[in-house]
């Protein structure tokens, strides 16, 4: 599949018809277990589901396509992903460089649960190149990249900052979630691993949790599969089948994603009410030229700083209907976040603590229009 273009991966990679029926959507292998022929016989090399199922083949098949990667593993969460992916590198002394804008639970992940396992972890603006070489130590492994970041919509020179990673004997791993592999394609940016939460874009309706790591080759992948298996992290078939299914319409589902939050950053940009809008689809956002450069298109989240402070902030995200009150992102419907109490209520009072002036926006692919009128009557009940 890889001469073919991102959308017909998105539909047809490890997704052939049924051979016996004809089906045209690859039936759900809903078992647990797998008859052998005989002791070690393995039918297509399953046995039991924590070690493989076929539903989760063809995902794994799929995300490897659209990523453009070798291989890649499904898990139950996207943290699933990522602790089997740190524990399957990292040894104890081994150092992290992480952003200083990322998902609350990937900090959470790193300095409470790896932490007392002797895995250091050190922060750092990662658009800064200098400060990303003096941060680098002679026992940092890997440098972990998101970008666009949450919640503040940070872009980091995947290139850039791959080079100086790769140059230190570091691994450089990128949180893929926000932009997904529609928009942004980190393996070809010099990227070793990609990870995801598929609950996000990938699964893209708010129905299923998932999580993915993609490899661009297979250096890394007998070890985090080792602890895919060891620990049994796995995504279950119907979820598998259900993240597929959502991945098939991906393409266009992130075209209207991407503009209906450019036009909502726009409309922002010129309310008073707002004192900073974060979106690098904006000619004013500081990441604006590299993210046209290594995206194609800017995704369909941003972020508000309400001038009115923390209150405002606190009122505005529970003053919309349109947008829904919720945690998570990515879906055909559109959220709204207060992300000091709620997605990154765990780094509070740390060097990641966010702005309590700041709110969340998932934009869904409902009417442009309709949103907006959404958010003014937000501001109106705000005001008054």
């Amino acid at each position: 599949m890889s001469d073919h273009a991102f959308a017909t991966r998105a539909i047809h990679a490890g997704q052939a018809a049924d051979p016996r029926t004809g089906a045209i959507i690859p039936p759900i292998y809903q078992a647990s277990t797998h008859v052998q022929d005989g002791i070690g016989g393995f039918r297509d090399g399953y046995e039991y589901n924590r070690a493989g199922n076929p539903t989760r083949s063809a995902l794994e098949t799929q995300l490897a396509a659209l990523e453009g990667g070798a291989s890649a593993l499904s898990f139950a969460s996207g943290l699933a992903a990522e602790d089997a992916l740190l524990r399957g590198i990292l040894r104890p002394g081994d150092h992290v460089l992480l952003g200083n804008d990322v998902y609350g639970g990937t900090y959470r992940l790193l300095t409470k649960v790896l932490a007392p396992w002797g895995v250091e972890t050190t922060t750092v603006e990662l658009s800064d190149a200098d400060a990303v070489r003096q941060a680098i130590r002679p026992e940092t492994k890997i440098v972990w990249i998101e970008t666009p970041s949450n919640p503040l919509l940070k872009i980091v020179d995947i290139s850039a900052t791959a080079e100086l990673a790769h140059a230190a004997g570091a691994i450089v791993v990128v949180d893929n979630t926000f932009a997904s592999p529609a928009l942004q394609q980190p393996l070809s940016l010099g990227a070793d691993l990609v990870v995801h939460s598929t609950t996000k874009y990938l699964g893209g309706h708010s129905d299923v949790l998932g999580g993915a790591v993609v490899f661009a080759d297979d250096r890394f992948f007998e070890q985090v599969k080792f602890q895919q298996f060891a620990v049994g992290a796995v995504s279950a078939p119907l979820d598998g089948w259900l993240t597929t299914r959502g991945i098939k319409t991906l393409s266009v589902r992130m075209r209207q994603h991407s503009e209906n939050a450019r036009a909502i950053a726009e409309w922002a940009q010129a309310r008073p009410e707002f004192e900073s809008v974060f979106y690098p689809g904006l000619d004013a956002h500081p990441g604006h030229e590299i993210a046209a450069r290594q995206m194609s298109g800017f995704g369909g989240m941003l972020s508000f700083a309400l001038a009115a402070g923390p209150a405002a902030a606190r009122a505005f995200a529970e003053s919309t209907t349109l947008f829904q009150l919720a945690e998570s992102l990515g879906g055909v419907e559109s959220l709204i976040g207060y992300p000091p109490d709620m997605t990154h209520a765990s780094v509070r009072g740390t060097e990641l603590a966010v702005p309590e002036n700041v709110v969340r926006l998932s934009v869904g692919i409902e009417d442009a229009a309709d949103l907006i009128a959404d958010l003014e009557q937000g501001l109106a009940r705000v005001a008054h």
